[in-house]
């Protein structure tokens, strides 16, 4: 079985949509766990909804204050059961095919200890590679949605205290504990406009506007991940 965790902070338009894609899954061995992380919208409307759509394969677990993100993500998998586990932010739309895809991909790929895909972001395309574990010690390429055997998920969880590279920071955390994942060549994903991927700016700004205040964010935040991990800066 797999374990879909949805962290939610609001979004509730985008949720609706995230969940009629997984409704259509065509691999249907699943559960679903929304953790509400105190959202201010209505979301009674798409509970209600869902409910009677998934019926005991969805769960929403309400936090009593706001944690954020990998809080409520590490909440969510300790209430999970399922021996594969993806974490799927509310403003995702998979296609029909995208579990069955990576689940068949990783059991193919027995050594890896996850897949990931390429996606996309409006008309944008994010190609990605074959895993490359320098690479990954160099930059964050690696989305968090992303399908990982449960046994080798890493015990400490996402770190909590981390803004911003926490998915970065979990594929290092599990590369240093000798698991690699297994990249799916396709785009099994689209990201919602106006979500988590709303501030994505062009790799070449950050070679030539490194004054800019998002420029000047991420390279704190990148520091802060090498500086964990021992890598060269």
């Amino acid at each position: 079985m797999i374990s879909i965790i949805i962290p939610l902070y609001n979004r509730a338009d985008k949720l609706d949509k995230c969940l009629m894609s997984i409704s259509k899954q065509t691999y249907e061995n699943y559960e679903i766990i929304v953790v509400n992380d105190r959202s201010t919208e209505g979301l009674s409307e798409v509970i209600k909804k869902y409910k009677k759509i998934f019926g005991y394969k969805i769960e929403f677990y309400h936090n009593q204050v706001n944690h954020g993100a990998p809080y409520s993500r590490n909440k969510g998998f300790r209430f999970s059961k399922g021996e594969y586990v993806i974490f799927c932010d509310a403003d995702l739309i998979l296609k029909p095919d995208t579990l069955e895809v990576m689940l068949d991909t990783l059991r193919n790929n027995p050594k890896a200890s996850y897949a990931y895909t390429s996606f996309l972001y409006g008309f944008k395309k994010f190609k990605l590679w074959d895993f490359n574990e320098e690479k990954l010690k160099e930059m964050p390429y690696i989305q968090s949605f992303t399908l990982i055997r449960r046994e080798h998920f890493p015990k400490v969880g996402w770190d909590e205290s981390l803004k911003k590279f926490q998915d970065w920071d979990l594929w290092l955390t599990m590369l240093e504990e000798g698991h690699k994942g297994v990249w799916v060549n396709n785009y099994l994903f689209k990201v919602q406009g106006g979500g988590t991927m709303s501030s994505w700016l062009p790799s070449i700004f950050y070679k030539i506007f490194p004054f800019m205040k998002k420029v000047k964010k991420y390279r704190e935040a990148e520091k802060i991940i090498k500086n964990k991990h021992n890598l060269n800066i």
